[in-house]
């Protein structure tokens, strides 16, 4: 539901209000109900009152008399201290107040039968929890200021400015304005004018429970529940704000619905790649009803942010030498969706109480579109099968076939798809749920017509080296008494290949290895997909060596530079290792990475215009990072690539989206604080789905 307020202040007889409702694509959840219950209230409030979020009718707008810019003064009755006696307020730090308040309200029926009074009733349902009671705190300190010596306090200005800042992302995800009574440049005072900080009681206990936890064992304290969507964004936000000097967010695009597909970074230099350094990538909750590897990079997120700063070395040593790219949800509608089939069938009125065990494996799976995203990538595994027995057949950065285009693109895999594709990631792993194992590339079986047939890609060793990394430090995945959730991967102690497991076509790691230089497995982390909260906290002890090991595994076989004679780096030089026949090629300033197990292993670079270099390469068993292996190459004429002239195709590597078809789901602009959004208004989709002309009204605000 949208409600969009119109405040007209300085207006004696006239006010509007105006709410809109968008047009529901599938049925309204319990989650929803809730919300628009709430918003109903405020609604009908409204609806009965002629103050419609105006203020009270006087000649001066609220705030103004206390200015001294006009007065509202019938009598000559001096303003006295009274007993702070409003129900939701009844918890300040102070028990005396003044009336009339900032907002000109006289007294304390008038101040709790106006909006702002209600909107402050409601505000925790509204916001799903969010930003309170410092919402709270902050409004009734407008509402009921402390009292002394018959003069009033304001609140002060930075503590609204602060809250602001935190909290107005919590508005933005139900589209609702910041509240007016919470100008911070018309109702609060400066430190220089005198005020008072009304969230400063709540910080000293949250300081004194700090303090009580032993300065010998710092900690970090991480809350083990289930987010909402627009918690999740907040927890993030915060945590990036948190840790400035190592942390960013940004997001890679929007959802079908149009919520963020957020990304939360660390390194030591966010925001910008670094010569040399490993970038990892950590995708969650790809499927919406999977939903505990979206749990656990969230609280991956808030460890690694903690540890950071109370001087982990362990923490510090992976922040400062990798780029850490973790996509939370990249399904968050799918995830809206299971998160309200779970609530309503732990609801006793209604019949259908599977709870949490038996919560479909379908509701939520795909995206709003009822595409499965992990079905929906290019497949250039085919393509690779077509064309594996030609030797001059390239089986690295297979472009993408002009055909795939003209299929149904979800917006949340083309954003990915151009993530992927626009940083040098080395490694990946992608969360999901319903197996306890980790299964690797390739995922479509080398025969069609065989559903379970092994198919290795050309690092099937590297492959099972990174499988084994997660398998092996997780908790119980490798245990030969484990039990599997009626599969048998005992036998490989956790690790399997996809396509023998079970074949499928247009999966996300097969794109990543046959598209990139990346190399992604699958992990999935147990037989329930929607666990209940109390299993949050084992799981993530679980998995959180796993998850760290993992991390660390990046710095594995060798790096290095590839340079001109002048020491200038080449972009795009090919890295072969003999007897693998999966290249990898050089980033924008010449870095490359080539992930590979111990022994003895000879690589050629070559570039176009440039001559080869061999080198034979011995990486010992015992190395804990990558070795650094740079290569020189000397300029020479220019010769015909046999490629050219065997394949010639109209596709290349750079040919994406060749018709503009989806480009509309990556048109950014900058939101608050410096996060790109798409410039589209939430209600886009359903007018261009749906063929429907958006009024003009609509388009005005566009």
């Amino acid at each position: 539901m949208r409600v969009v307020i119109i405040i007209q202040p300085r207006e004696r007889k006239s006010c509007s209000f105006k709410h809109t409702l968008p047009h529901h694509t599938r049925p309204m959840t319990s989650s929803s109900l809730h919300y628009n219950m709430h918003l109903g209230l405020l609604v009908l409030f409204l609806s009965l009152t002629k103050s419609c979020w105006c203020v009270p009718q006087q000649s001066c707008a609220p705030g103004d008399e206390f200015l001294g810019r006009c007065s509202n003064s019938v009598h000559d009755e001096k303003p006295t201290c009274t007993e702070l006696n409003l129900g939701y307020c009844n918890d300040m730090e102070y028990s005396r107040t003044i009336y009339p308040n900032i907002l000109g309200h006289r007294s304390r029926l008038e101040a709790e039968s106006g909006a702002e009074y209600l909107l402050l009733s409601v505000i925790h349902g509204l916001l799903n929890g969010e930003c309170s009671p410092e919402i709270r705190l902050v409004g009734c300190s407008v509402l009921a200021s402390p009292c002394q010596d018959d003069k009033m306090i304001k609140p002060c200005r930075s503590t609204c400015e602060a809250l602001r800042k935190d909290c107005i992302h919590a508005f933005e995800a139900i589209e609702m304005a910041w509240p007016y009574f919470l100008d911070c440049d018309r109702f609060f005072a400066s430190d220089q004018e005198g005020c008072f900080d009304p969230l400063a009681g709540m910080k000293a206990r949250q300081e004194l429970a700090m303090s009580s936890l032993s300065p010998e064992e710092p900690s970090t304290i991480i809350q083990f529940t289930y987010t909402s969507n627009a918690q999740m964004y907040s927890l993030l936000k915060r945590t990036a704000a948190k840790c400035s000097h190592i942390s960013h967010v940004y997001s890679i695009g929007r959802s079908s619905e149009g919520r963020d597909l957020l990304v939360i970074e660390f390194t030591n230099n966010p925001g910008q790649h670094e010569l040399l350094e490993p970038e990892i990538k950590l995708v969650g909750n790809m499927h919406g009803n999977e939903v505990l590897g979206r749990q656990l990079l969230i609280y991956l997120a808030q460890y690694l942010c903690s540890e950071y700063v109370l001087g982990n070395q362990r923490i510090q040593t992976i922040i400062n030498t990798t780029r850490i790219h973790i996509l939370v949800s990249m399904n968050p509608d799918g995830y809206e969706l299971a998160a309200s089939e779970v609530e309503d069938s732990n609801d006793p009125e209604l019949s259908n109480q599977e709870g949490h065990l038996l919560n479909g494996w379908t509701n939520g799976r795909t995206n709003a579109q009822n595409i499965d995203l992990n079905r929906n990538f290019p497949d250039l595994t085919s393509v690779f099968y077509r064309n594996r027995r030609s030797r001059y057949y390239r089986i690295d950065h297979i472009p993408i076939p002009d055909a795939y285009w003209f299929g149904k693109v979800a917006p949340e895999t083309y954003a990915v798809m151009k993530w992927i594709r626009s940083l040098p990631f080395v490694q990946s792993a992608s969360l999901h749920g319903g197996e306890l194992v980790v299964s690797y590339p390739f995922d479509f079986s080398r025969h069609p017509q065989e559903e379970r047939m092994f198919s290795p890609t050309p690092d099937e060793q590297v492959f099972k080296q990174l499988a084994r990394t997660y398998a092996d430090s997780h908790a119980t995945m490798s245990n030969n008494d484990t039990e599997r959730c009626g599969a048998s991967f005992y036998r490989s102690r956790g690790i399997i290949n996809g396509a023998l497991w079970y074949s499928f076509a247009g999966g996300m790691s097969d794109f990543n290895y046959l598209h990139t230089n990346c190399l992604e497995i699958t992990v999935e982390l147990g037989c329930d997909k929607f666990p209940s909260e109390a299993e949050l906290y084992p799981e993530w002890k679980r998995n959180k060596e796993a998850l760290l090991s993992f991390l660390e595994s990046v710095h594995r076989g060798i790096k290095g530079v590839v340079k001109d004679v002048d020491g200038n780096g080449i972009k795009g030089a090919t890295i072969s290792v003999r007897g693998i026949r999966k290249d990898v090629t050089s980033a924008e300033d010449g870095d490359y990475w080539r992930l590979l197990n111990p022994g003895t292993h000879i690589l050629t670079v070559t570039a176009k215009g440039y001559s080869r270099v061999s080198k034979r390469v011995h990486l010992p068993h015992h190395m804990n990072k990558a070795g650094r292996v740079d290569f020189v190459l000397e300029k020479v004429p220019v010769e015909p690539d046999i490629d050219d002239h065997l394949f010639p195709t109209v596709d290349t590597w750079d040919r994406f989206d060749p018709y503009n078809q989806f480009e509309r789901y990556s048109e950014p602009d900058v939101g608050e604080g410096g996060i790109e959004r798409q410039e589209k208004p939430w209600w886009w989709n359903y007018f261009s789905q749906s063929g429907i002309s958006p009024p003009n009204w609509l388009l005005r605000n566009v």
